[in-house]
């Protein structure tokens, strides 16, 4: 024998070792397992030698480290002149992180390599459930989900979650698959498949770690949360919306036809949140996203870009900009975040070959609220040191600016100071962490709210409300605020 043979012992019963596999291992002098802790091992031909690995996950503190050096020893083993066999449970390259790693790093060094197939987790798993796996199932590590803070395929589909081999493991999968299932979902544990001793347990995905079954052969089938739960099907749906069979109003439409609509959802999102109404934010959330997916599919019908593009610039951008998160930049609090954010930016652009455009404040669309871009433009000028020392500087300046307006005669000087005192207004309230925006829209909402009272009253008493007293009015308007 030469080079390396990547043998998969199969799921666990040594009756679904393939023939080709059964033949290789009765003619060869030794065989160097992954692991003896699989049934099939114990169905091996008695005359053959059995080395394995284990001794290396006793040694190394996480499985990178087990795995990094038990490739390094194939490698090894494998440019000797009588070659290696090596044997994992399951597939050699389904579900192995060691087979595929040996098999690239054979193939750089010009050693020979031969794969022997084997029935991996999935189709005795997946058996066990009684599911198939196509269209499309999710055939997921747990050991990567446990690592990361939400599931990373669409919840519109199945999944099968490979190496729950312990309630450890178990119990933070269940952390990660929560921030997206409701704990009450329901879910199947697979014990052991492919071998005498299998096992199916049905259960809430919150029970999971709790099973008393949970060993090294040990899945989870995780069904699919229901229909229109993904990204993916919203996607399709606005294609289909815009294709030749779809509807006759979004196929009409262009970047520039759906600007105020994008206007418009925006500020309904912004009414929802300042009502603090969920059930509002949710709706308000998903025509927001409309709007987005729509654009996207413009875009890609027009050539310009995809989706996908959309999510990998932005995913990109937050990585690059939040080296403190991804990288090894220490950054003690929000406002050196703020600070190295904008630094970030002004690299990107000379990366770029960007010029500057004229200045600090530019790149600040115009047609947002004006108290918004006067927000805008004074925490920018605040970032480069430009902004008063202390709190009572800002309060100075709005009674400079009250005192101005009292001394202007035209109209003309009186919008302008007027101008000036909101400008003085705003900065008061990013001073004091405020958005001055959402401020003035409480505001608007507790007058409307407040007049409703005094046209309520005036219709109980049978007046019309221009025919009411200021002095009534103000009554009324007083007990209306002692109930807000």
């Amino acid at each position: 024998m030469e080079g390396i043979i990547l043998l998969g012992l199969g799921p666990g019963d040594p009756g679904l070792i393939t023939r080709q596999a059964w033949d290789i291992l009765e003619k060869a002098g030794e065989v160097h397992l992954r692991t003896k802790q699989h049934p099939a091992v114990e169905g091996l031909p008695t005359r053959l030698i059995v080395h394995s690995f284990d001794d290396i996950y006793e040694a190394e503190e996480d499985f990178n480290s087990v795995y990094a050096r038990i490739i390094d020893e194939v490698i090894q083993l494998g440019r000797r002149p009588e070659g290696v066999l090596y044997a994992v449970p399951g597939h050699p390259l389904i579900g192995e992180t060691t087979g595929p790693e040996i098999l690239r790093r054979a193939q750089a060094e010009g050693i020979p390599v031969q794969v022997v197939e084997g029935i991996s987790f999935i189709t005795p798993s997946l058996a066990a459930v009684g599911a198939d796996p196509l269209p499309q199932t999710a055939i997921v590590d747990a050991l990567e989900l446990v690592s990361a803070h939400y599931p990373p395929f669409p919840p519109s589909s199945p999944a099968l979650i490979a190496q729950v081999f312990s309630p450890r493991v178990a119990g933070e999968l269940k952390i990660t698959l929560t921030a997206l299932y409701p704990d009450e979902h329901r879910v199947k544990m697979v014990h052991a498949a492919g071998t005498g001793a299998a096992l199916v347990e049905e259960m809430y995905l919150h029970e999971i770690d709790q099973s008393a079954h949970i060993g090294l052969l040990t899945s989870l089938y995780l069904p699919p949360l229901g229909e229109y739960t993904s990204f993916e099907e919203f996607q399709e749906l606005i294609a289909h919306l815009r294709a030749p069979e779809g509807c006759p109003w979004d196929q009409e439409q262009t970047h520039q036809s759906l600007r105020r609509n994008l206007l418009e959802e925006a500020y309904e999102a912004l009414a929802a949140i300042d009502a603090d109404d969920p059930a509002s934010m949710l709706e308000e959330f998903g025509d927001l996203l409309l709007q987005i997916v729509l654009q996207a599919q413009i875009a890609s019908e027009y050539g310009e870009f995809h989706m996908s593009d959309v999510i990998h610039a932005i995913h990109t951008k937050l990585v690059r900009r939040h080296p403190h998160v991804f990288g090894d930049v220490d950054l003690e609090n929000s406002g050196e975040v703020i600070a190295n954010w904008e630094r970030l930016k002004e690299n990107e652009r000379r990366e770029k070959g960007e010029k500057k455009e004229n200045g600090l404040l530019d790149g600040i669309p115009l047609d947002m609220p004006a108290l918004v871009v006067a927000e805008a433009y004074q925490r920018r000028a605040a970032r480069i040191g430009f902004d008063w020392p202390e709190i009572e500087g800002v309060l100075d300046k709005i009674l400079e600016e009250i005192t101005e307006y009292r001394s202007a005669e035209s109209m003309e000087d009186k919008r302008e100071e007027f101008g000036d005192l909101l400008f003085a207004l705003v900065n008061l309230a990013r001073w004091v962490d405020l958005d001055p925006e959402t401020a003035l829209r409480e505001t608007n909402a507790k007058f409307k709210t407040r007049f409703a009272e005094i046209e309520a009253a005036a219709l109980k008493m049978g007046k019309q409300i221009s025919d009411m007293s200021l002095a009534e009015m103000d009554e009324i308007w007083e007990k209306a605020k002692k109930k807000s």
